[in-house]
């Protein structure tokens, strides 16, 4: 199967290659077993003039199996009438697609008629076998047709040399990816006699015993013990009993990853020229492997003079508080490139950085040793600053649902401000936090450096912000109901306009939300809703919400007795607004809530003391300051932190009524 897989492929290249030389001594030359197929060739020589035009008269293809002529012909792109030249582009172009159409092993073109200007051609094909029924043994069968899910082998797939290879790499790769390293796969393709040019396959595994690591070796290490070195090694690790959260298998991808973080290791102790000399992996007697790794660790290097070179706008000094390094500290390269480029993270706080954050979106901070003496080594921080770049245009693009003007007042970056990384980033995190949109936005920014500006595309995907809720169920002698409406998205300022109905009113960013909860014995009702921007032009936010509850007794025979009855009303007002001090990550809110207590014949424990009848007041009053850096995502934030801060306090209604007892 693999001779006639290379076979395959070597025929493939050689026609695309040369299709023209070959299509040129095929109109002179001819097989003994080309003849014998095609009657209309009877003369072993036609002649033609090379490199002129003529008219293709038509197409005829042999070799076939299951296609049909006419499929053929579509697939080469070639139609009657149309004009080519012997040989030429067209012809070749015709070969590659049919190969490129992955459903042919092999393509030959022959010249079997030409009358004056018009040509007729004959293209003989060999179908490539289709791919019936697929059979993997070896393992469970409930395994295995997860397999073959995940290797998308499928009945009717064309079998080339590429599926056959690729197929046995992926079962291959799948078990020793899991530490089975004398994994073995084979494959058996046969036919199908059922039908016309299919094959059955069969896939053998045999994936053998896990292998572990029992030893890892290191050889010429003298700065950095051995422990530690297996510490830096993350994925690869060897066997210990006990240690269930990381298992000791080889992974090739992931071992060859853990090598780079041994140099990266050396690196940030200063050993920049430290190499892995050799590396591999022997095999014991118990049916595991010892690795061992050869190293060289050079020498300890430090920094020495650490020099600024074309800074305008900022001071060294005030440069230096970034780069956090001074003269005599051991040479980090990793570090070096960190304090000057940035770390990859929204919070970095580089020397790049700060010249982004404050216009200079063309500056260029390169870092470079300018000279190695002994084991110190000079850095020269070159530093292009240009001009200052403006924002020209802000746009935001993929909210079909929620309108413009609610992105742009979370944006923190304007037309004609200052380009701004951080203000960028900001804006990444405020569009984040609504709540509306996939944690996946992607700023495009589009500098132009002629006029020093630059345009930013805020690219956002909707995603679904509304839920209804509606259950039933059984419980305590009756049927219990729920219905629950709730829009995160909603627009009060079209709640009358009957287009904006698609099926709700959409798109402004108030939260509105309505539950409904009833049984035989009780019933309960809310409603609530949120305006985020009060007025539209500041982050303050303008909260209100009502709910209802009735509770029943209930007799000696289970009946309802709506005579006894625990009647609570509430409502609630909320002002939120966005601080400016100490940063404006900080909020206050301020909540005013009632509550009345309505207790008729109805047993009701408050505070130690019974009640069977009155009714309760309450008013009270409730304030929260908090902070909340972390973003980008609402849901699942990768940086910042929470924290809050409340307190509430009702009416001291003792001062008002001395002679009741509170």
């Amino acid at each position: 199967m693999e001779k006639q897989a290379n076979k395959l492929q070597n025929n493939f290249y050689m026609k695309l290659i040369s299709a023209s030389l070959v299509l040129f001594a095929l109109f002179f030359t001819f097989s003994a077993n080309a003849q014998t197929e095609k009657d209309s060739i009877s003369n072993s020589n036609i002649s033609f003039e090379k490199g002129k035009e003529y008219i293709l008269g038509g197409i005829t293809v042999t070799g076939l199996k299951k296609f049909s002529e006419e499929t053929v012909k579509v697939f080469t792109g070639l139609r009657n009438g149309q004009v080519i030249k012997l040989p030429g582009d067209k012809l070749t172009s015709s070969i590659k697609k049919l190969y490129e159409s992955k459903q042919f092993s092999n393509v030959d073109v022959y010249l079997s008629k030409v009358d004056g200007n018009t040509v007729y051609l004959q293209f003989d094909v060999q179908e490539l076998p289709q791919l019936n029924e697929i059979t993997i043994s070896g393992i469970k069968k409930s395994k295995a047709k997860e397999l073959k899910k995940e290797a998308e082998l499928k009945t009717g797939a064309m079998v080339t040399d590429n599926l056959v290879v690729t197929t046995k790499n992926y079962f291959t790769k799948k078990y020793t990816d899991k530490g089975f390293l004398k994994t073995k796969v084979n494959l058996d393709i046969k036919k199908d006699t059922s039908d016309i040019n299919v094959v059955n396959m069969n896939v053998f595994i045999d994936k053998g015993s896990k292998i572990k690591i029992k030893y890892i070796f290191f050889n010429g290490n003298k700065a950095l013990s051995n422990k530690k070195l297996r510490k830096a090694m993350k994925n690869t690790k060897e066997k210990l009993i006990g240690r269930f959260w990381k298992a000791s298998k080889y992974i090739e991808e992931d071992y060859q990853e853990d090598l780079e973080s041994i140099l990266d290791k050396y690196s940030r102790l200063g050993y920049r020229d430290a190499r892995i000399l050799s590396e591999g992996i022997t095999w014991n007697d118990d049916n595991t492997i010892n690795i061992n790794i050869d190293l060289e660790e050079g020498k300890q290097y430090r920094f020495a003079e650490i020099l600024f070179v074309g800074n305008k706008e900022y001071t060294d000094e005030q440069l230096n508080r970034y780069l956090k390094i001074d003269k005599g500290d051991v040479y980090n390269g990793a570090v070096l490139k960190e304090r000057v480029k940035g770390d990859g993270t929204p919070t970095s706080q580089d020397i790049s950085t700060l010249y982004q954050d404050n216009g200079f979106l063309f500056s260029q901070v390169e870092a470079v040793e300018t000279k190695v003496k002994n084991d110190s080594i000079t850095v020269e921080i070159r530093i292009r600053e240009d001009e200052k770049a403006r924002i020209k245009k802000v746009t935001v693009s993929g909210n079909d649902k929620t309108n413009d003007h609610v992105l742009f007042r979370e944006l923190r970056v304007k037309p004609g401000d200052l380009f701004s990384r951080s203000a960028i980033i900001r804006s990444i995190r405020e569009i984040g936090q609504l709540g509306f949109f996939d944690s996946n936005v992607s700023p495009d920014v589009v500098p132009d450096y002629q006029n020093k500006t630059a345009d930013i595309n805020f690219a956002v995907v909707e995603k679904g912000g509304s839920q209804i809720e509606l259950q039933g169920g059984y419980g305590g002698g009756s049927f219990i109901g729920t219905l629950g409406l709730s829009f995160n998205n909603f627009s009060i300022r079209n709640i009358f306009n009957k287009d904006a109905y698609k099926p709700l009113p959409m798109g402004d960013g108030q939260s509105l939300s309505l539950r409904l909860q009833s049984s035989r014995t009780y019933n309960t009702y809310s409603f609530s809703f949120t305006e985020p921007w009060l007025g539209g032009k500041k982050p303050k936010s303008l909260s209100f919400s009502v709910y209802s509850s009735n509770q029943y007794g209930l007799t000696s025979t289970f009946d309802v007795d709506k005579t006894q009855s625990l009647n609570i009303v509430g409502a609630s007002l909320g002002l939120g607004q966005r601080l400016k001090w100490p940063d404006d990550f900080f909020q206050l809110s301020q909540t005013i809530s009632y509550q009345a207590l309505v207790v008729s014949n109805y047993s009701f424990g408050l505070g130690g003391v019974r009640i069977d009848n009155g009714t309760l007041n309450n008013l009270s009053y409730n304030a929260t300051i908090s902070r909340n850096s972390a973003g980008p995502s609402l849901i699942f934030p990768t940086y910042g932190s929470e924290f809050s801060l409340g307190v509430k306090a009702t009416l001291p209604y003792s001062l008002f009524n001395k002679n009741k007892e509170y």
